[in-house]
């Protein structure tokens, strides 16, 4: 299914240069082989999960290198799409030369989860349209049985979260509350953090987290308290196979506050922090840098963030024009 997206991007990225410009033809061999080795030794120097994975990288070298060597042209992002996709992260890409990402790897509990939220489902439960903040990336409004509820599709850097505050003093006299982040792609640690200072009543320390098997984690690094109150009525967070990356650090931090359940099934399992690396040829890939623990210090890499309560929601559920995850979440908070 993942080389399917790749043709696609690939024809897009055709389509998209001037005649003069497109790849085929116009790259000798020595660059495709080049671009390969570049690829190799970067997720050699910078790839944390090896040993974690059972990835023996030097015999997948040798696997892959002749198929570089007869490579031409455009025929090399298969053989970089391949290479990539051994080391089975979610956080991996490639990027053509158009521009387009391409995902090498989709988590297992992500590709199960396709179609089990549907947002159109949430509305039924819903008595007025839902309220939008943060460039529509949150969705809020109260609930019968005054249960607050706000949907936060992504952690993506920007100011948009600060909008979050003007939502938590909305709901901040409901009973409970429900944070969704089922399918919220993730972002970065400096957006979720300002949601988690506003059910803080004192500092919370971070995970481990490692690089090249170093501790990098500061231990005088804390999350601290924010906002003019704090949220103190009980929380539940609401997570899937598809809660992805920071929506997972996310759910690991929240679950440490004592108001706070997590609900649902298991999230996606991508704990990598990837960066961006440029090849020879101007070509990109899309690499996990950092070991992200959870508070147990095993890897949230493929082993994802476990629900304190396990709901499970299904496509054929939500088809079906239920949210089981979410009535549980409210029959939970209706309890006194």
């Amino acid at each position: 299914m993942e080389r399917i997206f790749l043709f696609i991007y690939l024809l897009l990225s055709l389509l998209l240069c001037a005649c003069g410009e497109i790849i085929v033809g116009k790259s000798p061999s020595e660059s495709e082989v080049e671009d390969f080795e570049a690829a190799w030794k970067t997720v050699k120097d910078v790839y944390p999960y090896f040993k974690f994975k059972g990835i023996n990288w030097d015999s997948i070298h040798t696997v892959y290198l002749p198929q570089a060597q007869n490579a031409h042209g455009d025929e090399i992002y298969y053989v970089l799409f391949d290479l990539l996709k051994e080391l089975k992260d979610g956080h991996v890409e490639l990027w053509t030369t158009g521009g387009y990402p391409v995902q090498t790897y989709r988590p297992p509990r992500s590709l199960r989860d396709k179609g089990a939220y549907n947002p159109l489902v949430i509305r039924k439960y819903f008595h007025s349209e839902l309220r939008l903040a943060g460039n529509q990336k949150m969705e809020y409004e109260i609930l019968d049985d005054n249960i607050g509820y706000v949907y936060i599709s992504t952690f993506t850097d920007g100011t948009w979260i600060n909008d979050f505050s003007t939502v938590l003093d909305y709901l901040k006299n409901t009973k409970g509350l429900i944070i969704d982040v089922r399918d919220n792609d993730g972002g970065t640690d400096l957006t979720s953090r300002v949601v988690i200072g506003r059910f803080l009543e004192s500092t919370l320390a971070y995970p481990a987290a490692y690089i090249n098997g170093v501790l990098v984690t500061d231990p005088t690094a804390l999350m601290q308290p924010l906002g003019p109150f704090r949220y103190q009525s009980r929380v539940v967070v609401l997570i899937n196979g598809r809660s992805f990356s920071e929506a997972e650090a996310f759910t690991e931090k929240m679950k440490q506050i004592s108001t706070v359940t997590a609900v649902g099934d298991t999230t996606s399992g991508a704990g990598g922090e990837p960066h961006v690396f440029r090849l020879p040829s101007g070509r990109q890939i899309r690499v996990s840098t950092k070991d992200i623990r959870r508070y147990d210090g095993q890897p949230q890499e493929w082993n994802g963030i476990p629900p304190s309560v396990f709901v499970q929601q299904t496509a054929d559920d939500a088809k079906s024009g239920r949210d089981k995850q979410l009535e549980y979440a409210i029959q939970f908070l209706r309890q006194d």
